[in-house]
């Protein structure tokens, strides 16, 4: 794995980006939506993630975020794709209005194969290009990035209207996950 998607600096802020074995449109379902906030919340009081901006689009992860003293980043962001990938997947299994259970489990199944480090199903990409914010253009313009992923997918036509997203608190609202300022 090359230095630039390796989080090698325990101080460092991070634009991180997660996605679901092959792009599979999974968060387009309320539920599967509040696994993800439920959990980076637990992060953040619980394992020492420092959040600054976020956005859930329908079949991946942008943060921008770091680590509080005394605590890892990549622990973190591991138990956090741990978590929410067994979670999500047993919430798929159990649902018995989800339609496209079938297709989705045999995706993840089929993915866990061919992956040693899988028992079962794999339910998130292995690499998460973690990129440190070295500079203050950078952090602009990664949020900015996450911030207009739903426009650019023409989803809502202004970011802070997007409510998976911490685009609202940048424009004075409140978002459904607390986040420190850049």
């Amino acid at each position: 794995m090359s230095a630039g998607y390796r989080i090698s600096n325990p101080e460092g802020i991070y634009f991180i980006t997660f996605a679901v074995v092959e792009w599979v449109d999974v968060f387009t379902r309320r539920v599967y939506m509040d696994i993800l906030i439920g959990s980076l919340k637990y992060c953040q009081e619980e394992k020492g993630l420092v959040l600054y901006a976020w956005c859930f689009m329908s079949n991946h992860v942008h943060m921008i975020c770091s680590a509080r003293e005394g605590h890892n980043l990549s622990d973190i962001l591991r138990d956090f794709k741990k978590f929410t990938s067994k979670r999500i997947v047993k919430e798929i299994q159990n649902n018995s209005q989800e339609s496209r259970k079938g297709w989705m489990l045999w995706i993840f199944k089929n993915a866990g194969s061919k992956n040693s480090k899988n028992k079962d199903y794999q339910f998130w990409r292995q690499k998460s290009h973690p990129k440190e914010l070295e500079s203050n253009f950078f952090k602009d313009q990664k949020l900015e990035y996450i911030h207009n992923n739903p426009v650019v997918a023409g989803i809502v036509r202004e970011a802070e209207d997007y409510q998976y997203s911490s685009a609202i608190d940048y424009s004075g609202g409140k978002g459904l996950i607390d986040v420190e300022y850049l």
